[in-house]
């Protein structure tokens, strides 16, 4: 498992911590494969009935680390996806299909990933500093995660198309009076307040909640849409719009 992801395991509730907060829990592959070997683990582990996902730091999740989108993009394709690429979709396939419900503790900013991945979780509790963005025209690049089928279908197509095309920034009483979180409360009081929610999950019965998840979703549609998005996704990663964008990024930062 990565450092920079925390796994803990107690009264059937399985927590998963960015914490990488030095760099906002912007995700790498090794946060990636961690991630994704988490999710599916609890899948086959009886013990485990409701996942807890949160964050370390002042910031949810930033997005995908940019060195290795910049890595990507810059790699001569013969036809193969980089490492990094397919740790990043592999997570994204198995979120997209997961059994164990999800509860999400979000703070500060969330960015792409940060807030793609959220449309996949059950239960979303939202601090009042958070900020949902997915700027992902901005970088060249399509949206992933199945999101071009799950954020329009909550939120609406034109809402959805400002916050991709647009890279339309939405705050968290925006985000819970759309639909896409469940609970806005203060900083102090998040942590709290998400394992509480995702004790109640766990504490149901685990049958019947698999099966209810299962019966709101078609997973096997959302795994089809992951895997269209990301084709598109890898050819846009080495498409000049992309390296120009993100060449940009990088001097804005240095």
């Amino acid at each position: 498992m990565s450092d920079h992801v925390l796994v803990e395991q107690a009264d059937g509730v399985l927590t998963l911590t960015l914490n990488r907060p030095e760099k906002k829990n912007a995700l790498s592959a090794a946060m990636y494969a961690s991630l994704g070997a988490a999710v599916a683990r609890a899948d086959d582990d009886d013990a485990v009935r409701c996942i807890l996902l949160r964050a370390a730091g002042d910031s949810f999740c930033a997005g995908n680390d940019l060195a290795d989108f910049v890595a990507v993009g810059g790699a001569e394709s013969d036809g193969a996806a980089a490492p990094a690429a397919v740790a990043a979709f592999s997570f994204l396939r198995v979120l997209a299909t997961a059994r164990t419900p999800i509860v999400a503790a979000v703070q500060g900013r969330a960015v792409g990933i940060g807030l793609t991945m959220l449309l996949h979780c059950d239960l979303v509790h939202l601090a009042e500093d958070a900020l949902l963005s997915a700027p992902f025209v901005d970088l060249g690049l399509v949206p992933e995660a199945a999101s071009t089928l799950t954020l329009p279908a909550r939120i609406g197509h034109v809402r959805a198309f400002s916050m991709f095309v647009l890279g339309e920034t939405v705050s968290a009483e925006e985000a819970h009076a759309w639909g896409l979180a469940n609970t806005v409360v203060s900083v102090d009081e998040l942590d709290a307040f998400a394992r509480a929610s995702a004790a109640q999950v766990a504490a149901r019965a685990p049958g019947a909640v698999a099966i209810t998840k299962a019966l709101m979703r078609d997973a096997d549609a959302l795994a089809e849409r992951v895997d269209v998005e990301g084709r598109h996704f890898l050819e846009r990663l080495r498409s000049p719009e992309a390296q120009q964008a993100f060449e940009q990024l990088l001097r804005r930062r240095r």
